[in-house]
This record gives structure tokens, C-alpha cells and sequence, in this order.
């Protein structure tokens, strides 16, 4: 993640001796970005932030709103671990002991907590959920789909320093979750692999299995005459190929590797090009396929056999 441009808080100002009055008028300007009460940034820089990036401002910006100390959860904790979510505009997530918890207030939602089983840790200067206890909490909370994106990185050993076992995921969940989310939880360890290379990947394969078509075999290596490559999807048995095309590919530094973003896209037709050399066919996904409606048509017209007839209250679009 690029460095965050800096909060301006209105209290700071105040202490200063300086006008707070002005940074309203600012943002009503259109100078600054009021993103909570009291905090602004920049305008300029904050419309340059991806999705992701302006929800970890949000989350900074309520740490310093807040009076007393917070442990910070669910995708607010994954955001600070930088473990990959589907944010679908989230609020900012907090434990509670208090009783009359699991409400939200003022853009943050209390999850109520027995007083001593929160397994905080303090990471980049904020109190968060451990690692395993975030991603389990996600997957308590959100559809299938949306759970296996943390689940898949945090089994990964290439895409994160500090890889984990399904087993230690699991062993994670006794007593800590109804049966009813212990059932929900497991079943998303269950369907995590180790392998996937990217959130998108990891979201469209979930949601192939949602709508019901087979699953692919995941970084299987294809002899071409440019050398070996590895897919990210391949049914065998029809000779099909799939992509995912991710904006990560095309702006993260971990990604291009030195490249340049058009560099990457013309060795990214090469690559295809060399696939479909071979005799396989392929076809490509962006984040907008990845819904149940658009993405089952676009596997329909690819060719991607079918496991089962999609199952009514299932979709997680």
C-alpha cells in the first residue's frame, strides 16, 4: 500500500490556536474531504485513494476520535494485518465488553465480546484481533464468497510472511461461535487453498462454486514455445483456460515487478496468445464479472462444465 496522505484533525488545529472553523469552510470548497467529525484530508490526494485505501483512513481517523482505547475487528483488523477483503463499503469494526453492545454509532459497529477472550495484539501502532481470530470473525459474518478471500491468503505461503494451517484455522473456532457460524466458518476453511494468486481469483473461484460450475485446477503449468506458464484457472477435461485480470496486476510494485503498466499488458496478450498456441481455449474475468448473474453467463458462454444447477438462497452476488 502507497503512503496515506495526512489527517487533519480538527482538534490539532485548535490546540494550535488556529481557526477549525476554516477547515470546514475547506471542505465545503471542495479543498478537503470531511471524513469524519473533526477529521479531513486533502481533496486532491483523497480522490486519487483506491476503495481500500480511503477505508483505512476511515479506520485511522476513528482511532483518534475515539476516547477510549480500541480493539480494532473483522475487516478494520484485516485492513490493519493488510489481509485482503471484499470491503462492500464496511463501517469501521470495534469489540465491545459492554453488554448493550453490537451497535453502531458514529460509523463504527461495536461486536460485543466476554471481557478477556479478545486475543488483541498491537500492530503499526493500533490495538487489533489476532490474524486467525479476524479472518475466523469474517467468515462468521459475511457470505461464503466473501470469506474465502482472507482465507485463501492467509493459507498462502508466497503471498504473506506468516502463513497458516486449515488446522490452526479451525482449532481457532471451538468455542467462540454458534453452531449455526461454526458450520459457515468451517465450511469456508474447508474450500480454502493455498494456492490462489490474488483476492480476485480467490472471489470468482468461490463464486463458480456458488453458482455451481466445476471447479478449475488452480496454477497448473502449460508448456507453450515461450516456456512454461501457470494459469490461474484450467478445467482439463474441456481444454479451457481462465484469467483473471485484477487492477493489482497493473499498479501493485509486488506485481509488475520494474514493468511498466503497458509492459505488463503486452506480455500479458504474448501469454495468451502462446496458450491459445497450444490448442486450448481461453477466457478472461475483470472485478465487474464477478457477480452470480453476469458471472454465471460469461462462464456459460465460455464453456465451464457445469457441477450442479445452482441452488436457490445460495447467491452471494
Amino acid at each position: 500500500m502507497r503512503r496515506l496522505p495526512k489527517l487533519i484533525l480538527a482538534k490539532d488545529l485548535s490546540i494550535l490556536g488556529g481557526d477549525s472553523k476554516r477547515l470546514s469552510m475547506d471542505a465545503k470548497a471542495g479543498k478537503l474531504v470531511r471524513i469524519r467529525h473533526g477529521v479531513y484530508v486533502d481533496a486532491p490526494q483523497w480522490q486519487k485513494l483506491e476503495s481500500w485505501e480511503r477505508y483505512a483512513l476511515n479506520i485511522e481517523a476513528a482511532a483518534e476520535c475515539l476516547a477510549a482505547p480500541t480493539i480494532f475487528s473483522h475487516h478494520s483488523a484485516a485492513s490493519i494485518h493488510g489481509i485482503p477483503t471484499i470491503l462492500r463499503h464496511q463501517p469501521v469494526h470495534a469489540l465491545t465488553t459492554y453488554a448493550g453492545g453490537g451497535r453502531s454509532r458514529a460509523g463504527v459497529k461495536r461486536h460485543f465480546v466476554i471481557k478477556g477472550s479478545e486475543r488483541a495484539q498491537e500492530v503499526k501502532g493500533f490495538l487489533v484481533t489476532d490474524r486467525t481470530r479476524t479472518v475466523l470473525d469474517i467468515a462468521a459474518s459475511v457470505p461464503f464468497a466473501e470469506a474465502i478471500v482472507p482465507i485463501d491468503f492467509l493459507l498462502n505461503k508466497k503471498r504473506n510472511s506468516q502463513p497458516v494451517t486449515k488446522d490452526q484455522l479451525l482449532d481457532g473456532i471451538r468455542g467462540t461461535y454458534s453452531k449455526a457460524a461454526d458450520r459457515r466458518i468451517t465450511a469456508a476453511i474447508n474450500f480454502g487453498v493455498g494456492n490462489s494468486g490474488s483476492p480476485g481469483e480467490s472471489y470468482a473461484r468461490a463464486l463458480m462454486h456458488v453458482v455451481g460450475f466445476e471447479m478449475p485446477q488452480l496454477q497448473s503449468a502449460v508448456n507453450t514455445t515461450k516456456g512454461t506458464v501457470y494459469t490461474d484457472y484450467y478445467w482439463k477435461e474441456v481444454g479451457l483456460v481462465g484469467e483473471f485480470d485484477g487492477r493489482e496486476k497493473y499498479m501493485k510494485p509486488e506485481y509488475l515487478k520494474g514493468r511498466t503498466p503497458s509492459q505488463v499488458v503486452i506480455e500479458e496478450k504474448d501469454r495468451e496468445d502462446a496458450i491459445r498456441a497450444t490448442g486450448r481455449r481461453v477466457f478472461r474475468l475483470v472485478w465487474s464479472d464477478l457477480t452470480v448473474s453476469r458471472l454465471e453467463r460469461t462462464l456459460e458462454a465460455a464453456g465451464v462444465p457445469r457441477r450442479r444447477r445452482a441452488s436457490a438462497g445460495h447467491a452471494n452476488s
